[in-house]
């Protein structure tokens, strides 16, 4: 399963030994990143000992795996000429940068774009699939320390010169930028209701390839560009968020990083403390509750005085959920009364941002019941979930899905298996209307902790129900 025979790979040799990986541990992570992305992959501690010594080249996405699985040991991106594998076929590393000029942010977004369709051609998965388990939080750092220094650039203004590329150059207008917003705006309403594996769902990384980019390479003003920026952040942040819902975590930081960037450059503080907010979600559903804190922290510090009443409120609700990841019932419970007392200040004439439509207090609720299902409070959980799932489900079907887990796993936890199976039978029909990873995901979490009443007949029943679910190709 290896290609090519150099000399020993002496630097492989030396990561490992760093990381205290052994041959047959590396073997198995690299075969267990593999099965995520539907590689059936049989490497042994025989195939490593190969790679060190006799400096052989496994094929395929195995390099960028091997890379993957050194560096979520040593908790850090380990590119690959630091374990000798540079020469392999590159996935680039695009879409991790956050530059500090303007031009140079713009052909980190742009480049990242082509990447997507690049990969949507390779076959399924893509390059996404050579890159399988390579999110790493640690690569948030410089985005949102950068971000926190200087949240916007002094001009954005553009002007092309026709003889840099083929055609006549496009001048950007307002009614560009309009185009954008609108399908922002669909895209929103498609992945709420249908899941961000939805086809609809999977148009939007087309649409920044062939409407975004052009734009963002075009010539257009400061106040035009301002703008600009602020719509294909808001679409690139989608993008992520529909990554992260399908199970593509390290096509969704990539996202989320360059939507940080074009925030910036559309001095939007607030759509910048949104991506934040988003990548603290990210990293707190990984089960890095201590940098989801910090990223939602930051979200919060550059908003102060800026953001209206409901965002710095959303905000304090993603601090809380990350603290209560982290195990921290005190901050959680500090971020949960700070949240809803910036939502109960929130009045219906505020100048809300558009993409934060969603937010209310089924959602705040949905949100407190997961921080104290987490913290293991079922009486605390069965009391927000009863108002989460108030609210009609026909805009907000994922959501509704997810809620309803949470409340089937607050009734085990309170001893009503049979309510439990009953909540677990209605999330399980949500869920097969949607194309949502996530909302699986959950599902199987519920199933693995009724496996002690596997043999109850309601149990069996509902594993039955589920089965056509967690059989279904993921995303």
């Amino acid at each position: 399963m290896s290609r090519e025979q150099r000399g020993p790979n002496e630097k492989l040799g030396a990561v490992l030994a760093l990381a205290g990986i052994s041959n047959a541990g590396l073997a198995r992570r690299v075969n267990d990143l593999g099965a995520q992305r539907g590689l059936t992959l049989r490497y042994d501690k025989t195939s490593v000992a190969r790679w060190v010594s006799k400096g052989m080249v496994p094929q395929g996405a195995a390099p960028h795996l091997i890379a993957a699985a050194i560096g979520q040991k040593l908790g850090r991106p380990v590119p690959l000429h630091e374990i000798g594998l540079a020469d392999a076929d590159p996935a680039p590393e695009v879409g991790l940068a956050f530059p500090r000029d303007v031009g140079q942010a713009v052909r980190s977004a742009t480049e990242l774009y082509r990447l997507d369709l690049a990969g949507r051609r390779a076959g399924a998965g893509g390059i996404w699939q050579s890159l399988a388990g390579s999110f790493a939080v640690s690569a948030y750092a410089t985005p949102a320390s950068r971000w926190l220094i200087t949240p916007a650039d002094s001009s954005v203004a553009r002007e092309v010169n026709p003889s840099e590329g083929p055609g006549a150059p496009i001048k950007v207008g307002h009614s560009d930028v309009r185009k954008l917003r609108e399908a922002a705006e669909d895209a929103r309403r498609w992945d709420s209701k249908y899941g961000g594996g939805d086809w609809r769902s999977s148009m939007v990384p087309e649409c920044l390839r062939v409407e975004a980019a052009p734009l963002l390479l075009g010539s257009y003003s400061d106040d035009v560009g301002r703008s600009l920026f602020g719509a294909a952040a808001e679409l690139t942040r989608l993008a992520g968020w529909m990554a992260f819902d399908t199970g593509q975590q390290e096509a969704a930081q990539r996202y989320y990083i360059q939507a940080l960037r074009l925030a910036r450059a559309a001095a939007d503080v607030p759509l910048g403390g949104y991506v934040l907010a988003s990548m603290s979600l990210q990293a707190t559903y990984r089960g890095f509750g201590d940098e989801g804190v910090d990223l939602a922290q930051a979200a919060l510090e550059r908003n102060r005085g800026l953001a209206t009443a409901r965002t710095m409120s959303f905000f304090r609700l993603v601090e809380a959920r990350a603290h209560a990841r982290a195990g921290d019932a005190q901050a959680a419970g500090t971020a949960l009364k700070a949240a809803e007392g910036w939502l109960e200040r929130s009045r219906p004439g505020d100048n809300d941002p558009s993409w934060l439509g969603f937010y209310g207090y089924d959602r705040f609720a949905a949100d407190a019941a997961e921080c104290y299902r987490d913290l293991k409070a079922p009486r605390q959980v069965r009391r927000f979930t009863e108002q989460a799932l108030s609210k009609p489900t026909e805009e907000f079907v994922r959501s509704h899905g997810l809620r309803l887990v949470v409340s089937a796993v607050a009734e085990l936890e309170s001893g009503n298996l049979d309510a439990a199976c009953e909540q677990g039978v209605r999330a399980v029909e949500v869920a097969g209307r949607i194309s949502s990873a996530r909302t699986t995901e959950y599902v199987k979490d519920l199933l693995h902790r009724l496996e002690p009443y596997g043999d109850e007949p309601r149990v069996v029943e509902l594993r039955e129900r589920a089965r056509p679910l967690l059989m279904a190709p993921a995303g």
